[in-house]
């Protein structure tokens, strides 16, 4: 689902930030992605989101050559992969079930669909009944949880997490990883980063270790 093969990411200001990187991630798998600060781990998964290019090797996702993709392409690369931040990256300004919406309305889905849909996303992450109040009203797990919720609203066979259980504590990081559990016994692609090895090691799943931007476990 996601190959990296022999990968560089070079910046002209800092130099190669990623070396040789290499791995494959079947479809239905679950892996953390780990590493000190400025390991690359932000940067490996902006190239697996699209967001850059990696400056020499192969990257495939879902089989596809992402090195052959054009900029127009793009947008419906990206609807493969949901995406879930630390910092949730909510719109205040608007409620539950519009943030929840959001990726359905971009790609031009129904009325009675994106509500089927957005419903059907807040019962798997409990929080139906909450589809009316805004972000700030709900506490910091329940906003992962509404990240989570638009992350998957679209069904996309990858789900890619940067930190998502940094600004929760030990039990709600588990619920969080419960579900990212669920997703994955439903056949998604989950890739986590995060610093907390002691949460990992909670886990028996697979762990892609960099260390100064070579791949040094996994």
């Amino acid at each position: 689902m996601i190959r990296f093969d022999n990968v560089n990411k070079r910046y002209p200001e800092t130099g190669d930030v990623l070396r040789n990187i290499s791995f494959h991630l079947r479809r239905g798998e679950m892996a953390f992605l780990t590493g000190h600060s400025g390991a690359g781990k932000s940067t490996l998964l902006r190239l697996i989101a699209t967001m850059e290019r990696c400056s020499r090797g192969q990257i495939f996702l879902d089989g596809q050559d992402l090195n052959q993709v054009k900029e127009n392409q793009l947008p419906f690369i990206r609807r493969k992969m949901g995406f879930i931040y630390q910092d949730y990256k909510l719109l205040h300004d608007r409620t539950v079930f519009d943030n929840v919406a959001l990726p359905l309305v971009i790609a031009g889905f129904g009325h009675h669909e994106i509500a089927r849909r957005v419903r059907a996303a807040l019962d798997k992450v409990s929080l139906t009944g909450k589809e009316k109040k805004y972000p700030l009203a709900l506490s910091g797990g329940e906003q992962q949880r509404v990240g989570i919720a638009r992350a998957v609203v679209n069904k996309p066979p990858i789900i890619v997490a940067d930190e998502p259980t940094g600004n929760l504590d030990p039990e709600l990081s588990a619920e969080i990883m419960f579900l990212f559990g669920q997703f994955q016994q439903v056949g998604v692609t989950v890739l986590i980063a995060t610093h907390d090895i002691s949460l990992i090691e909670q886990l028996n799943r697979r762990v892609l270790k960099l260390d100064h931007g070579q791949l040094v476990g996994g």
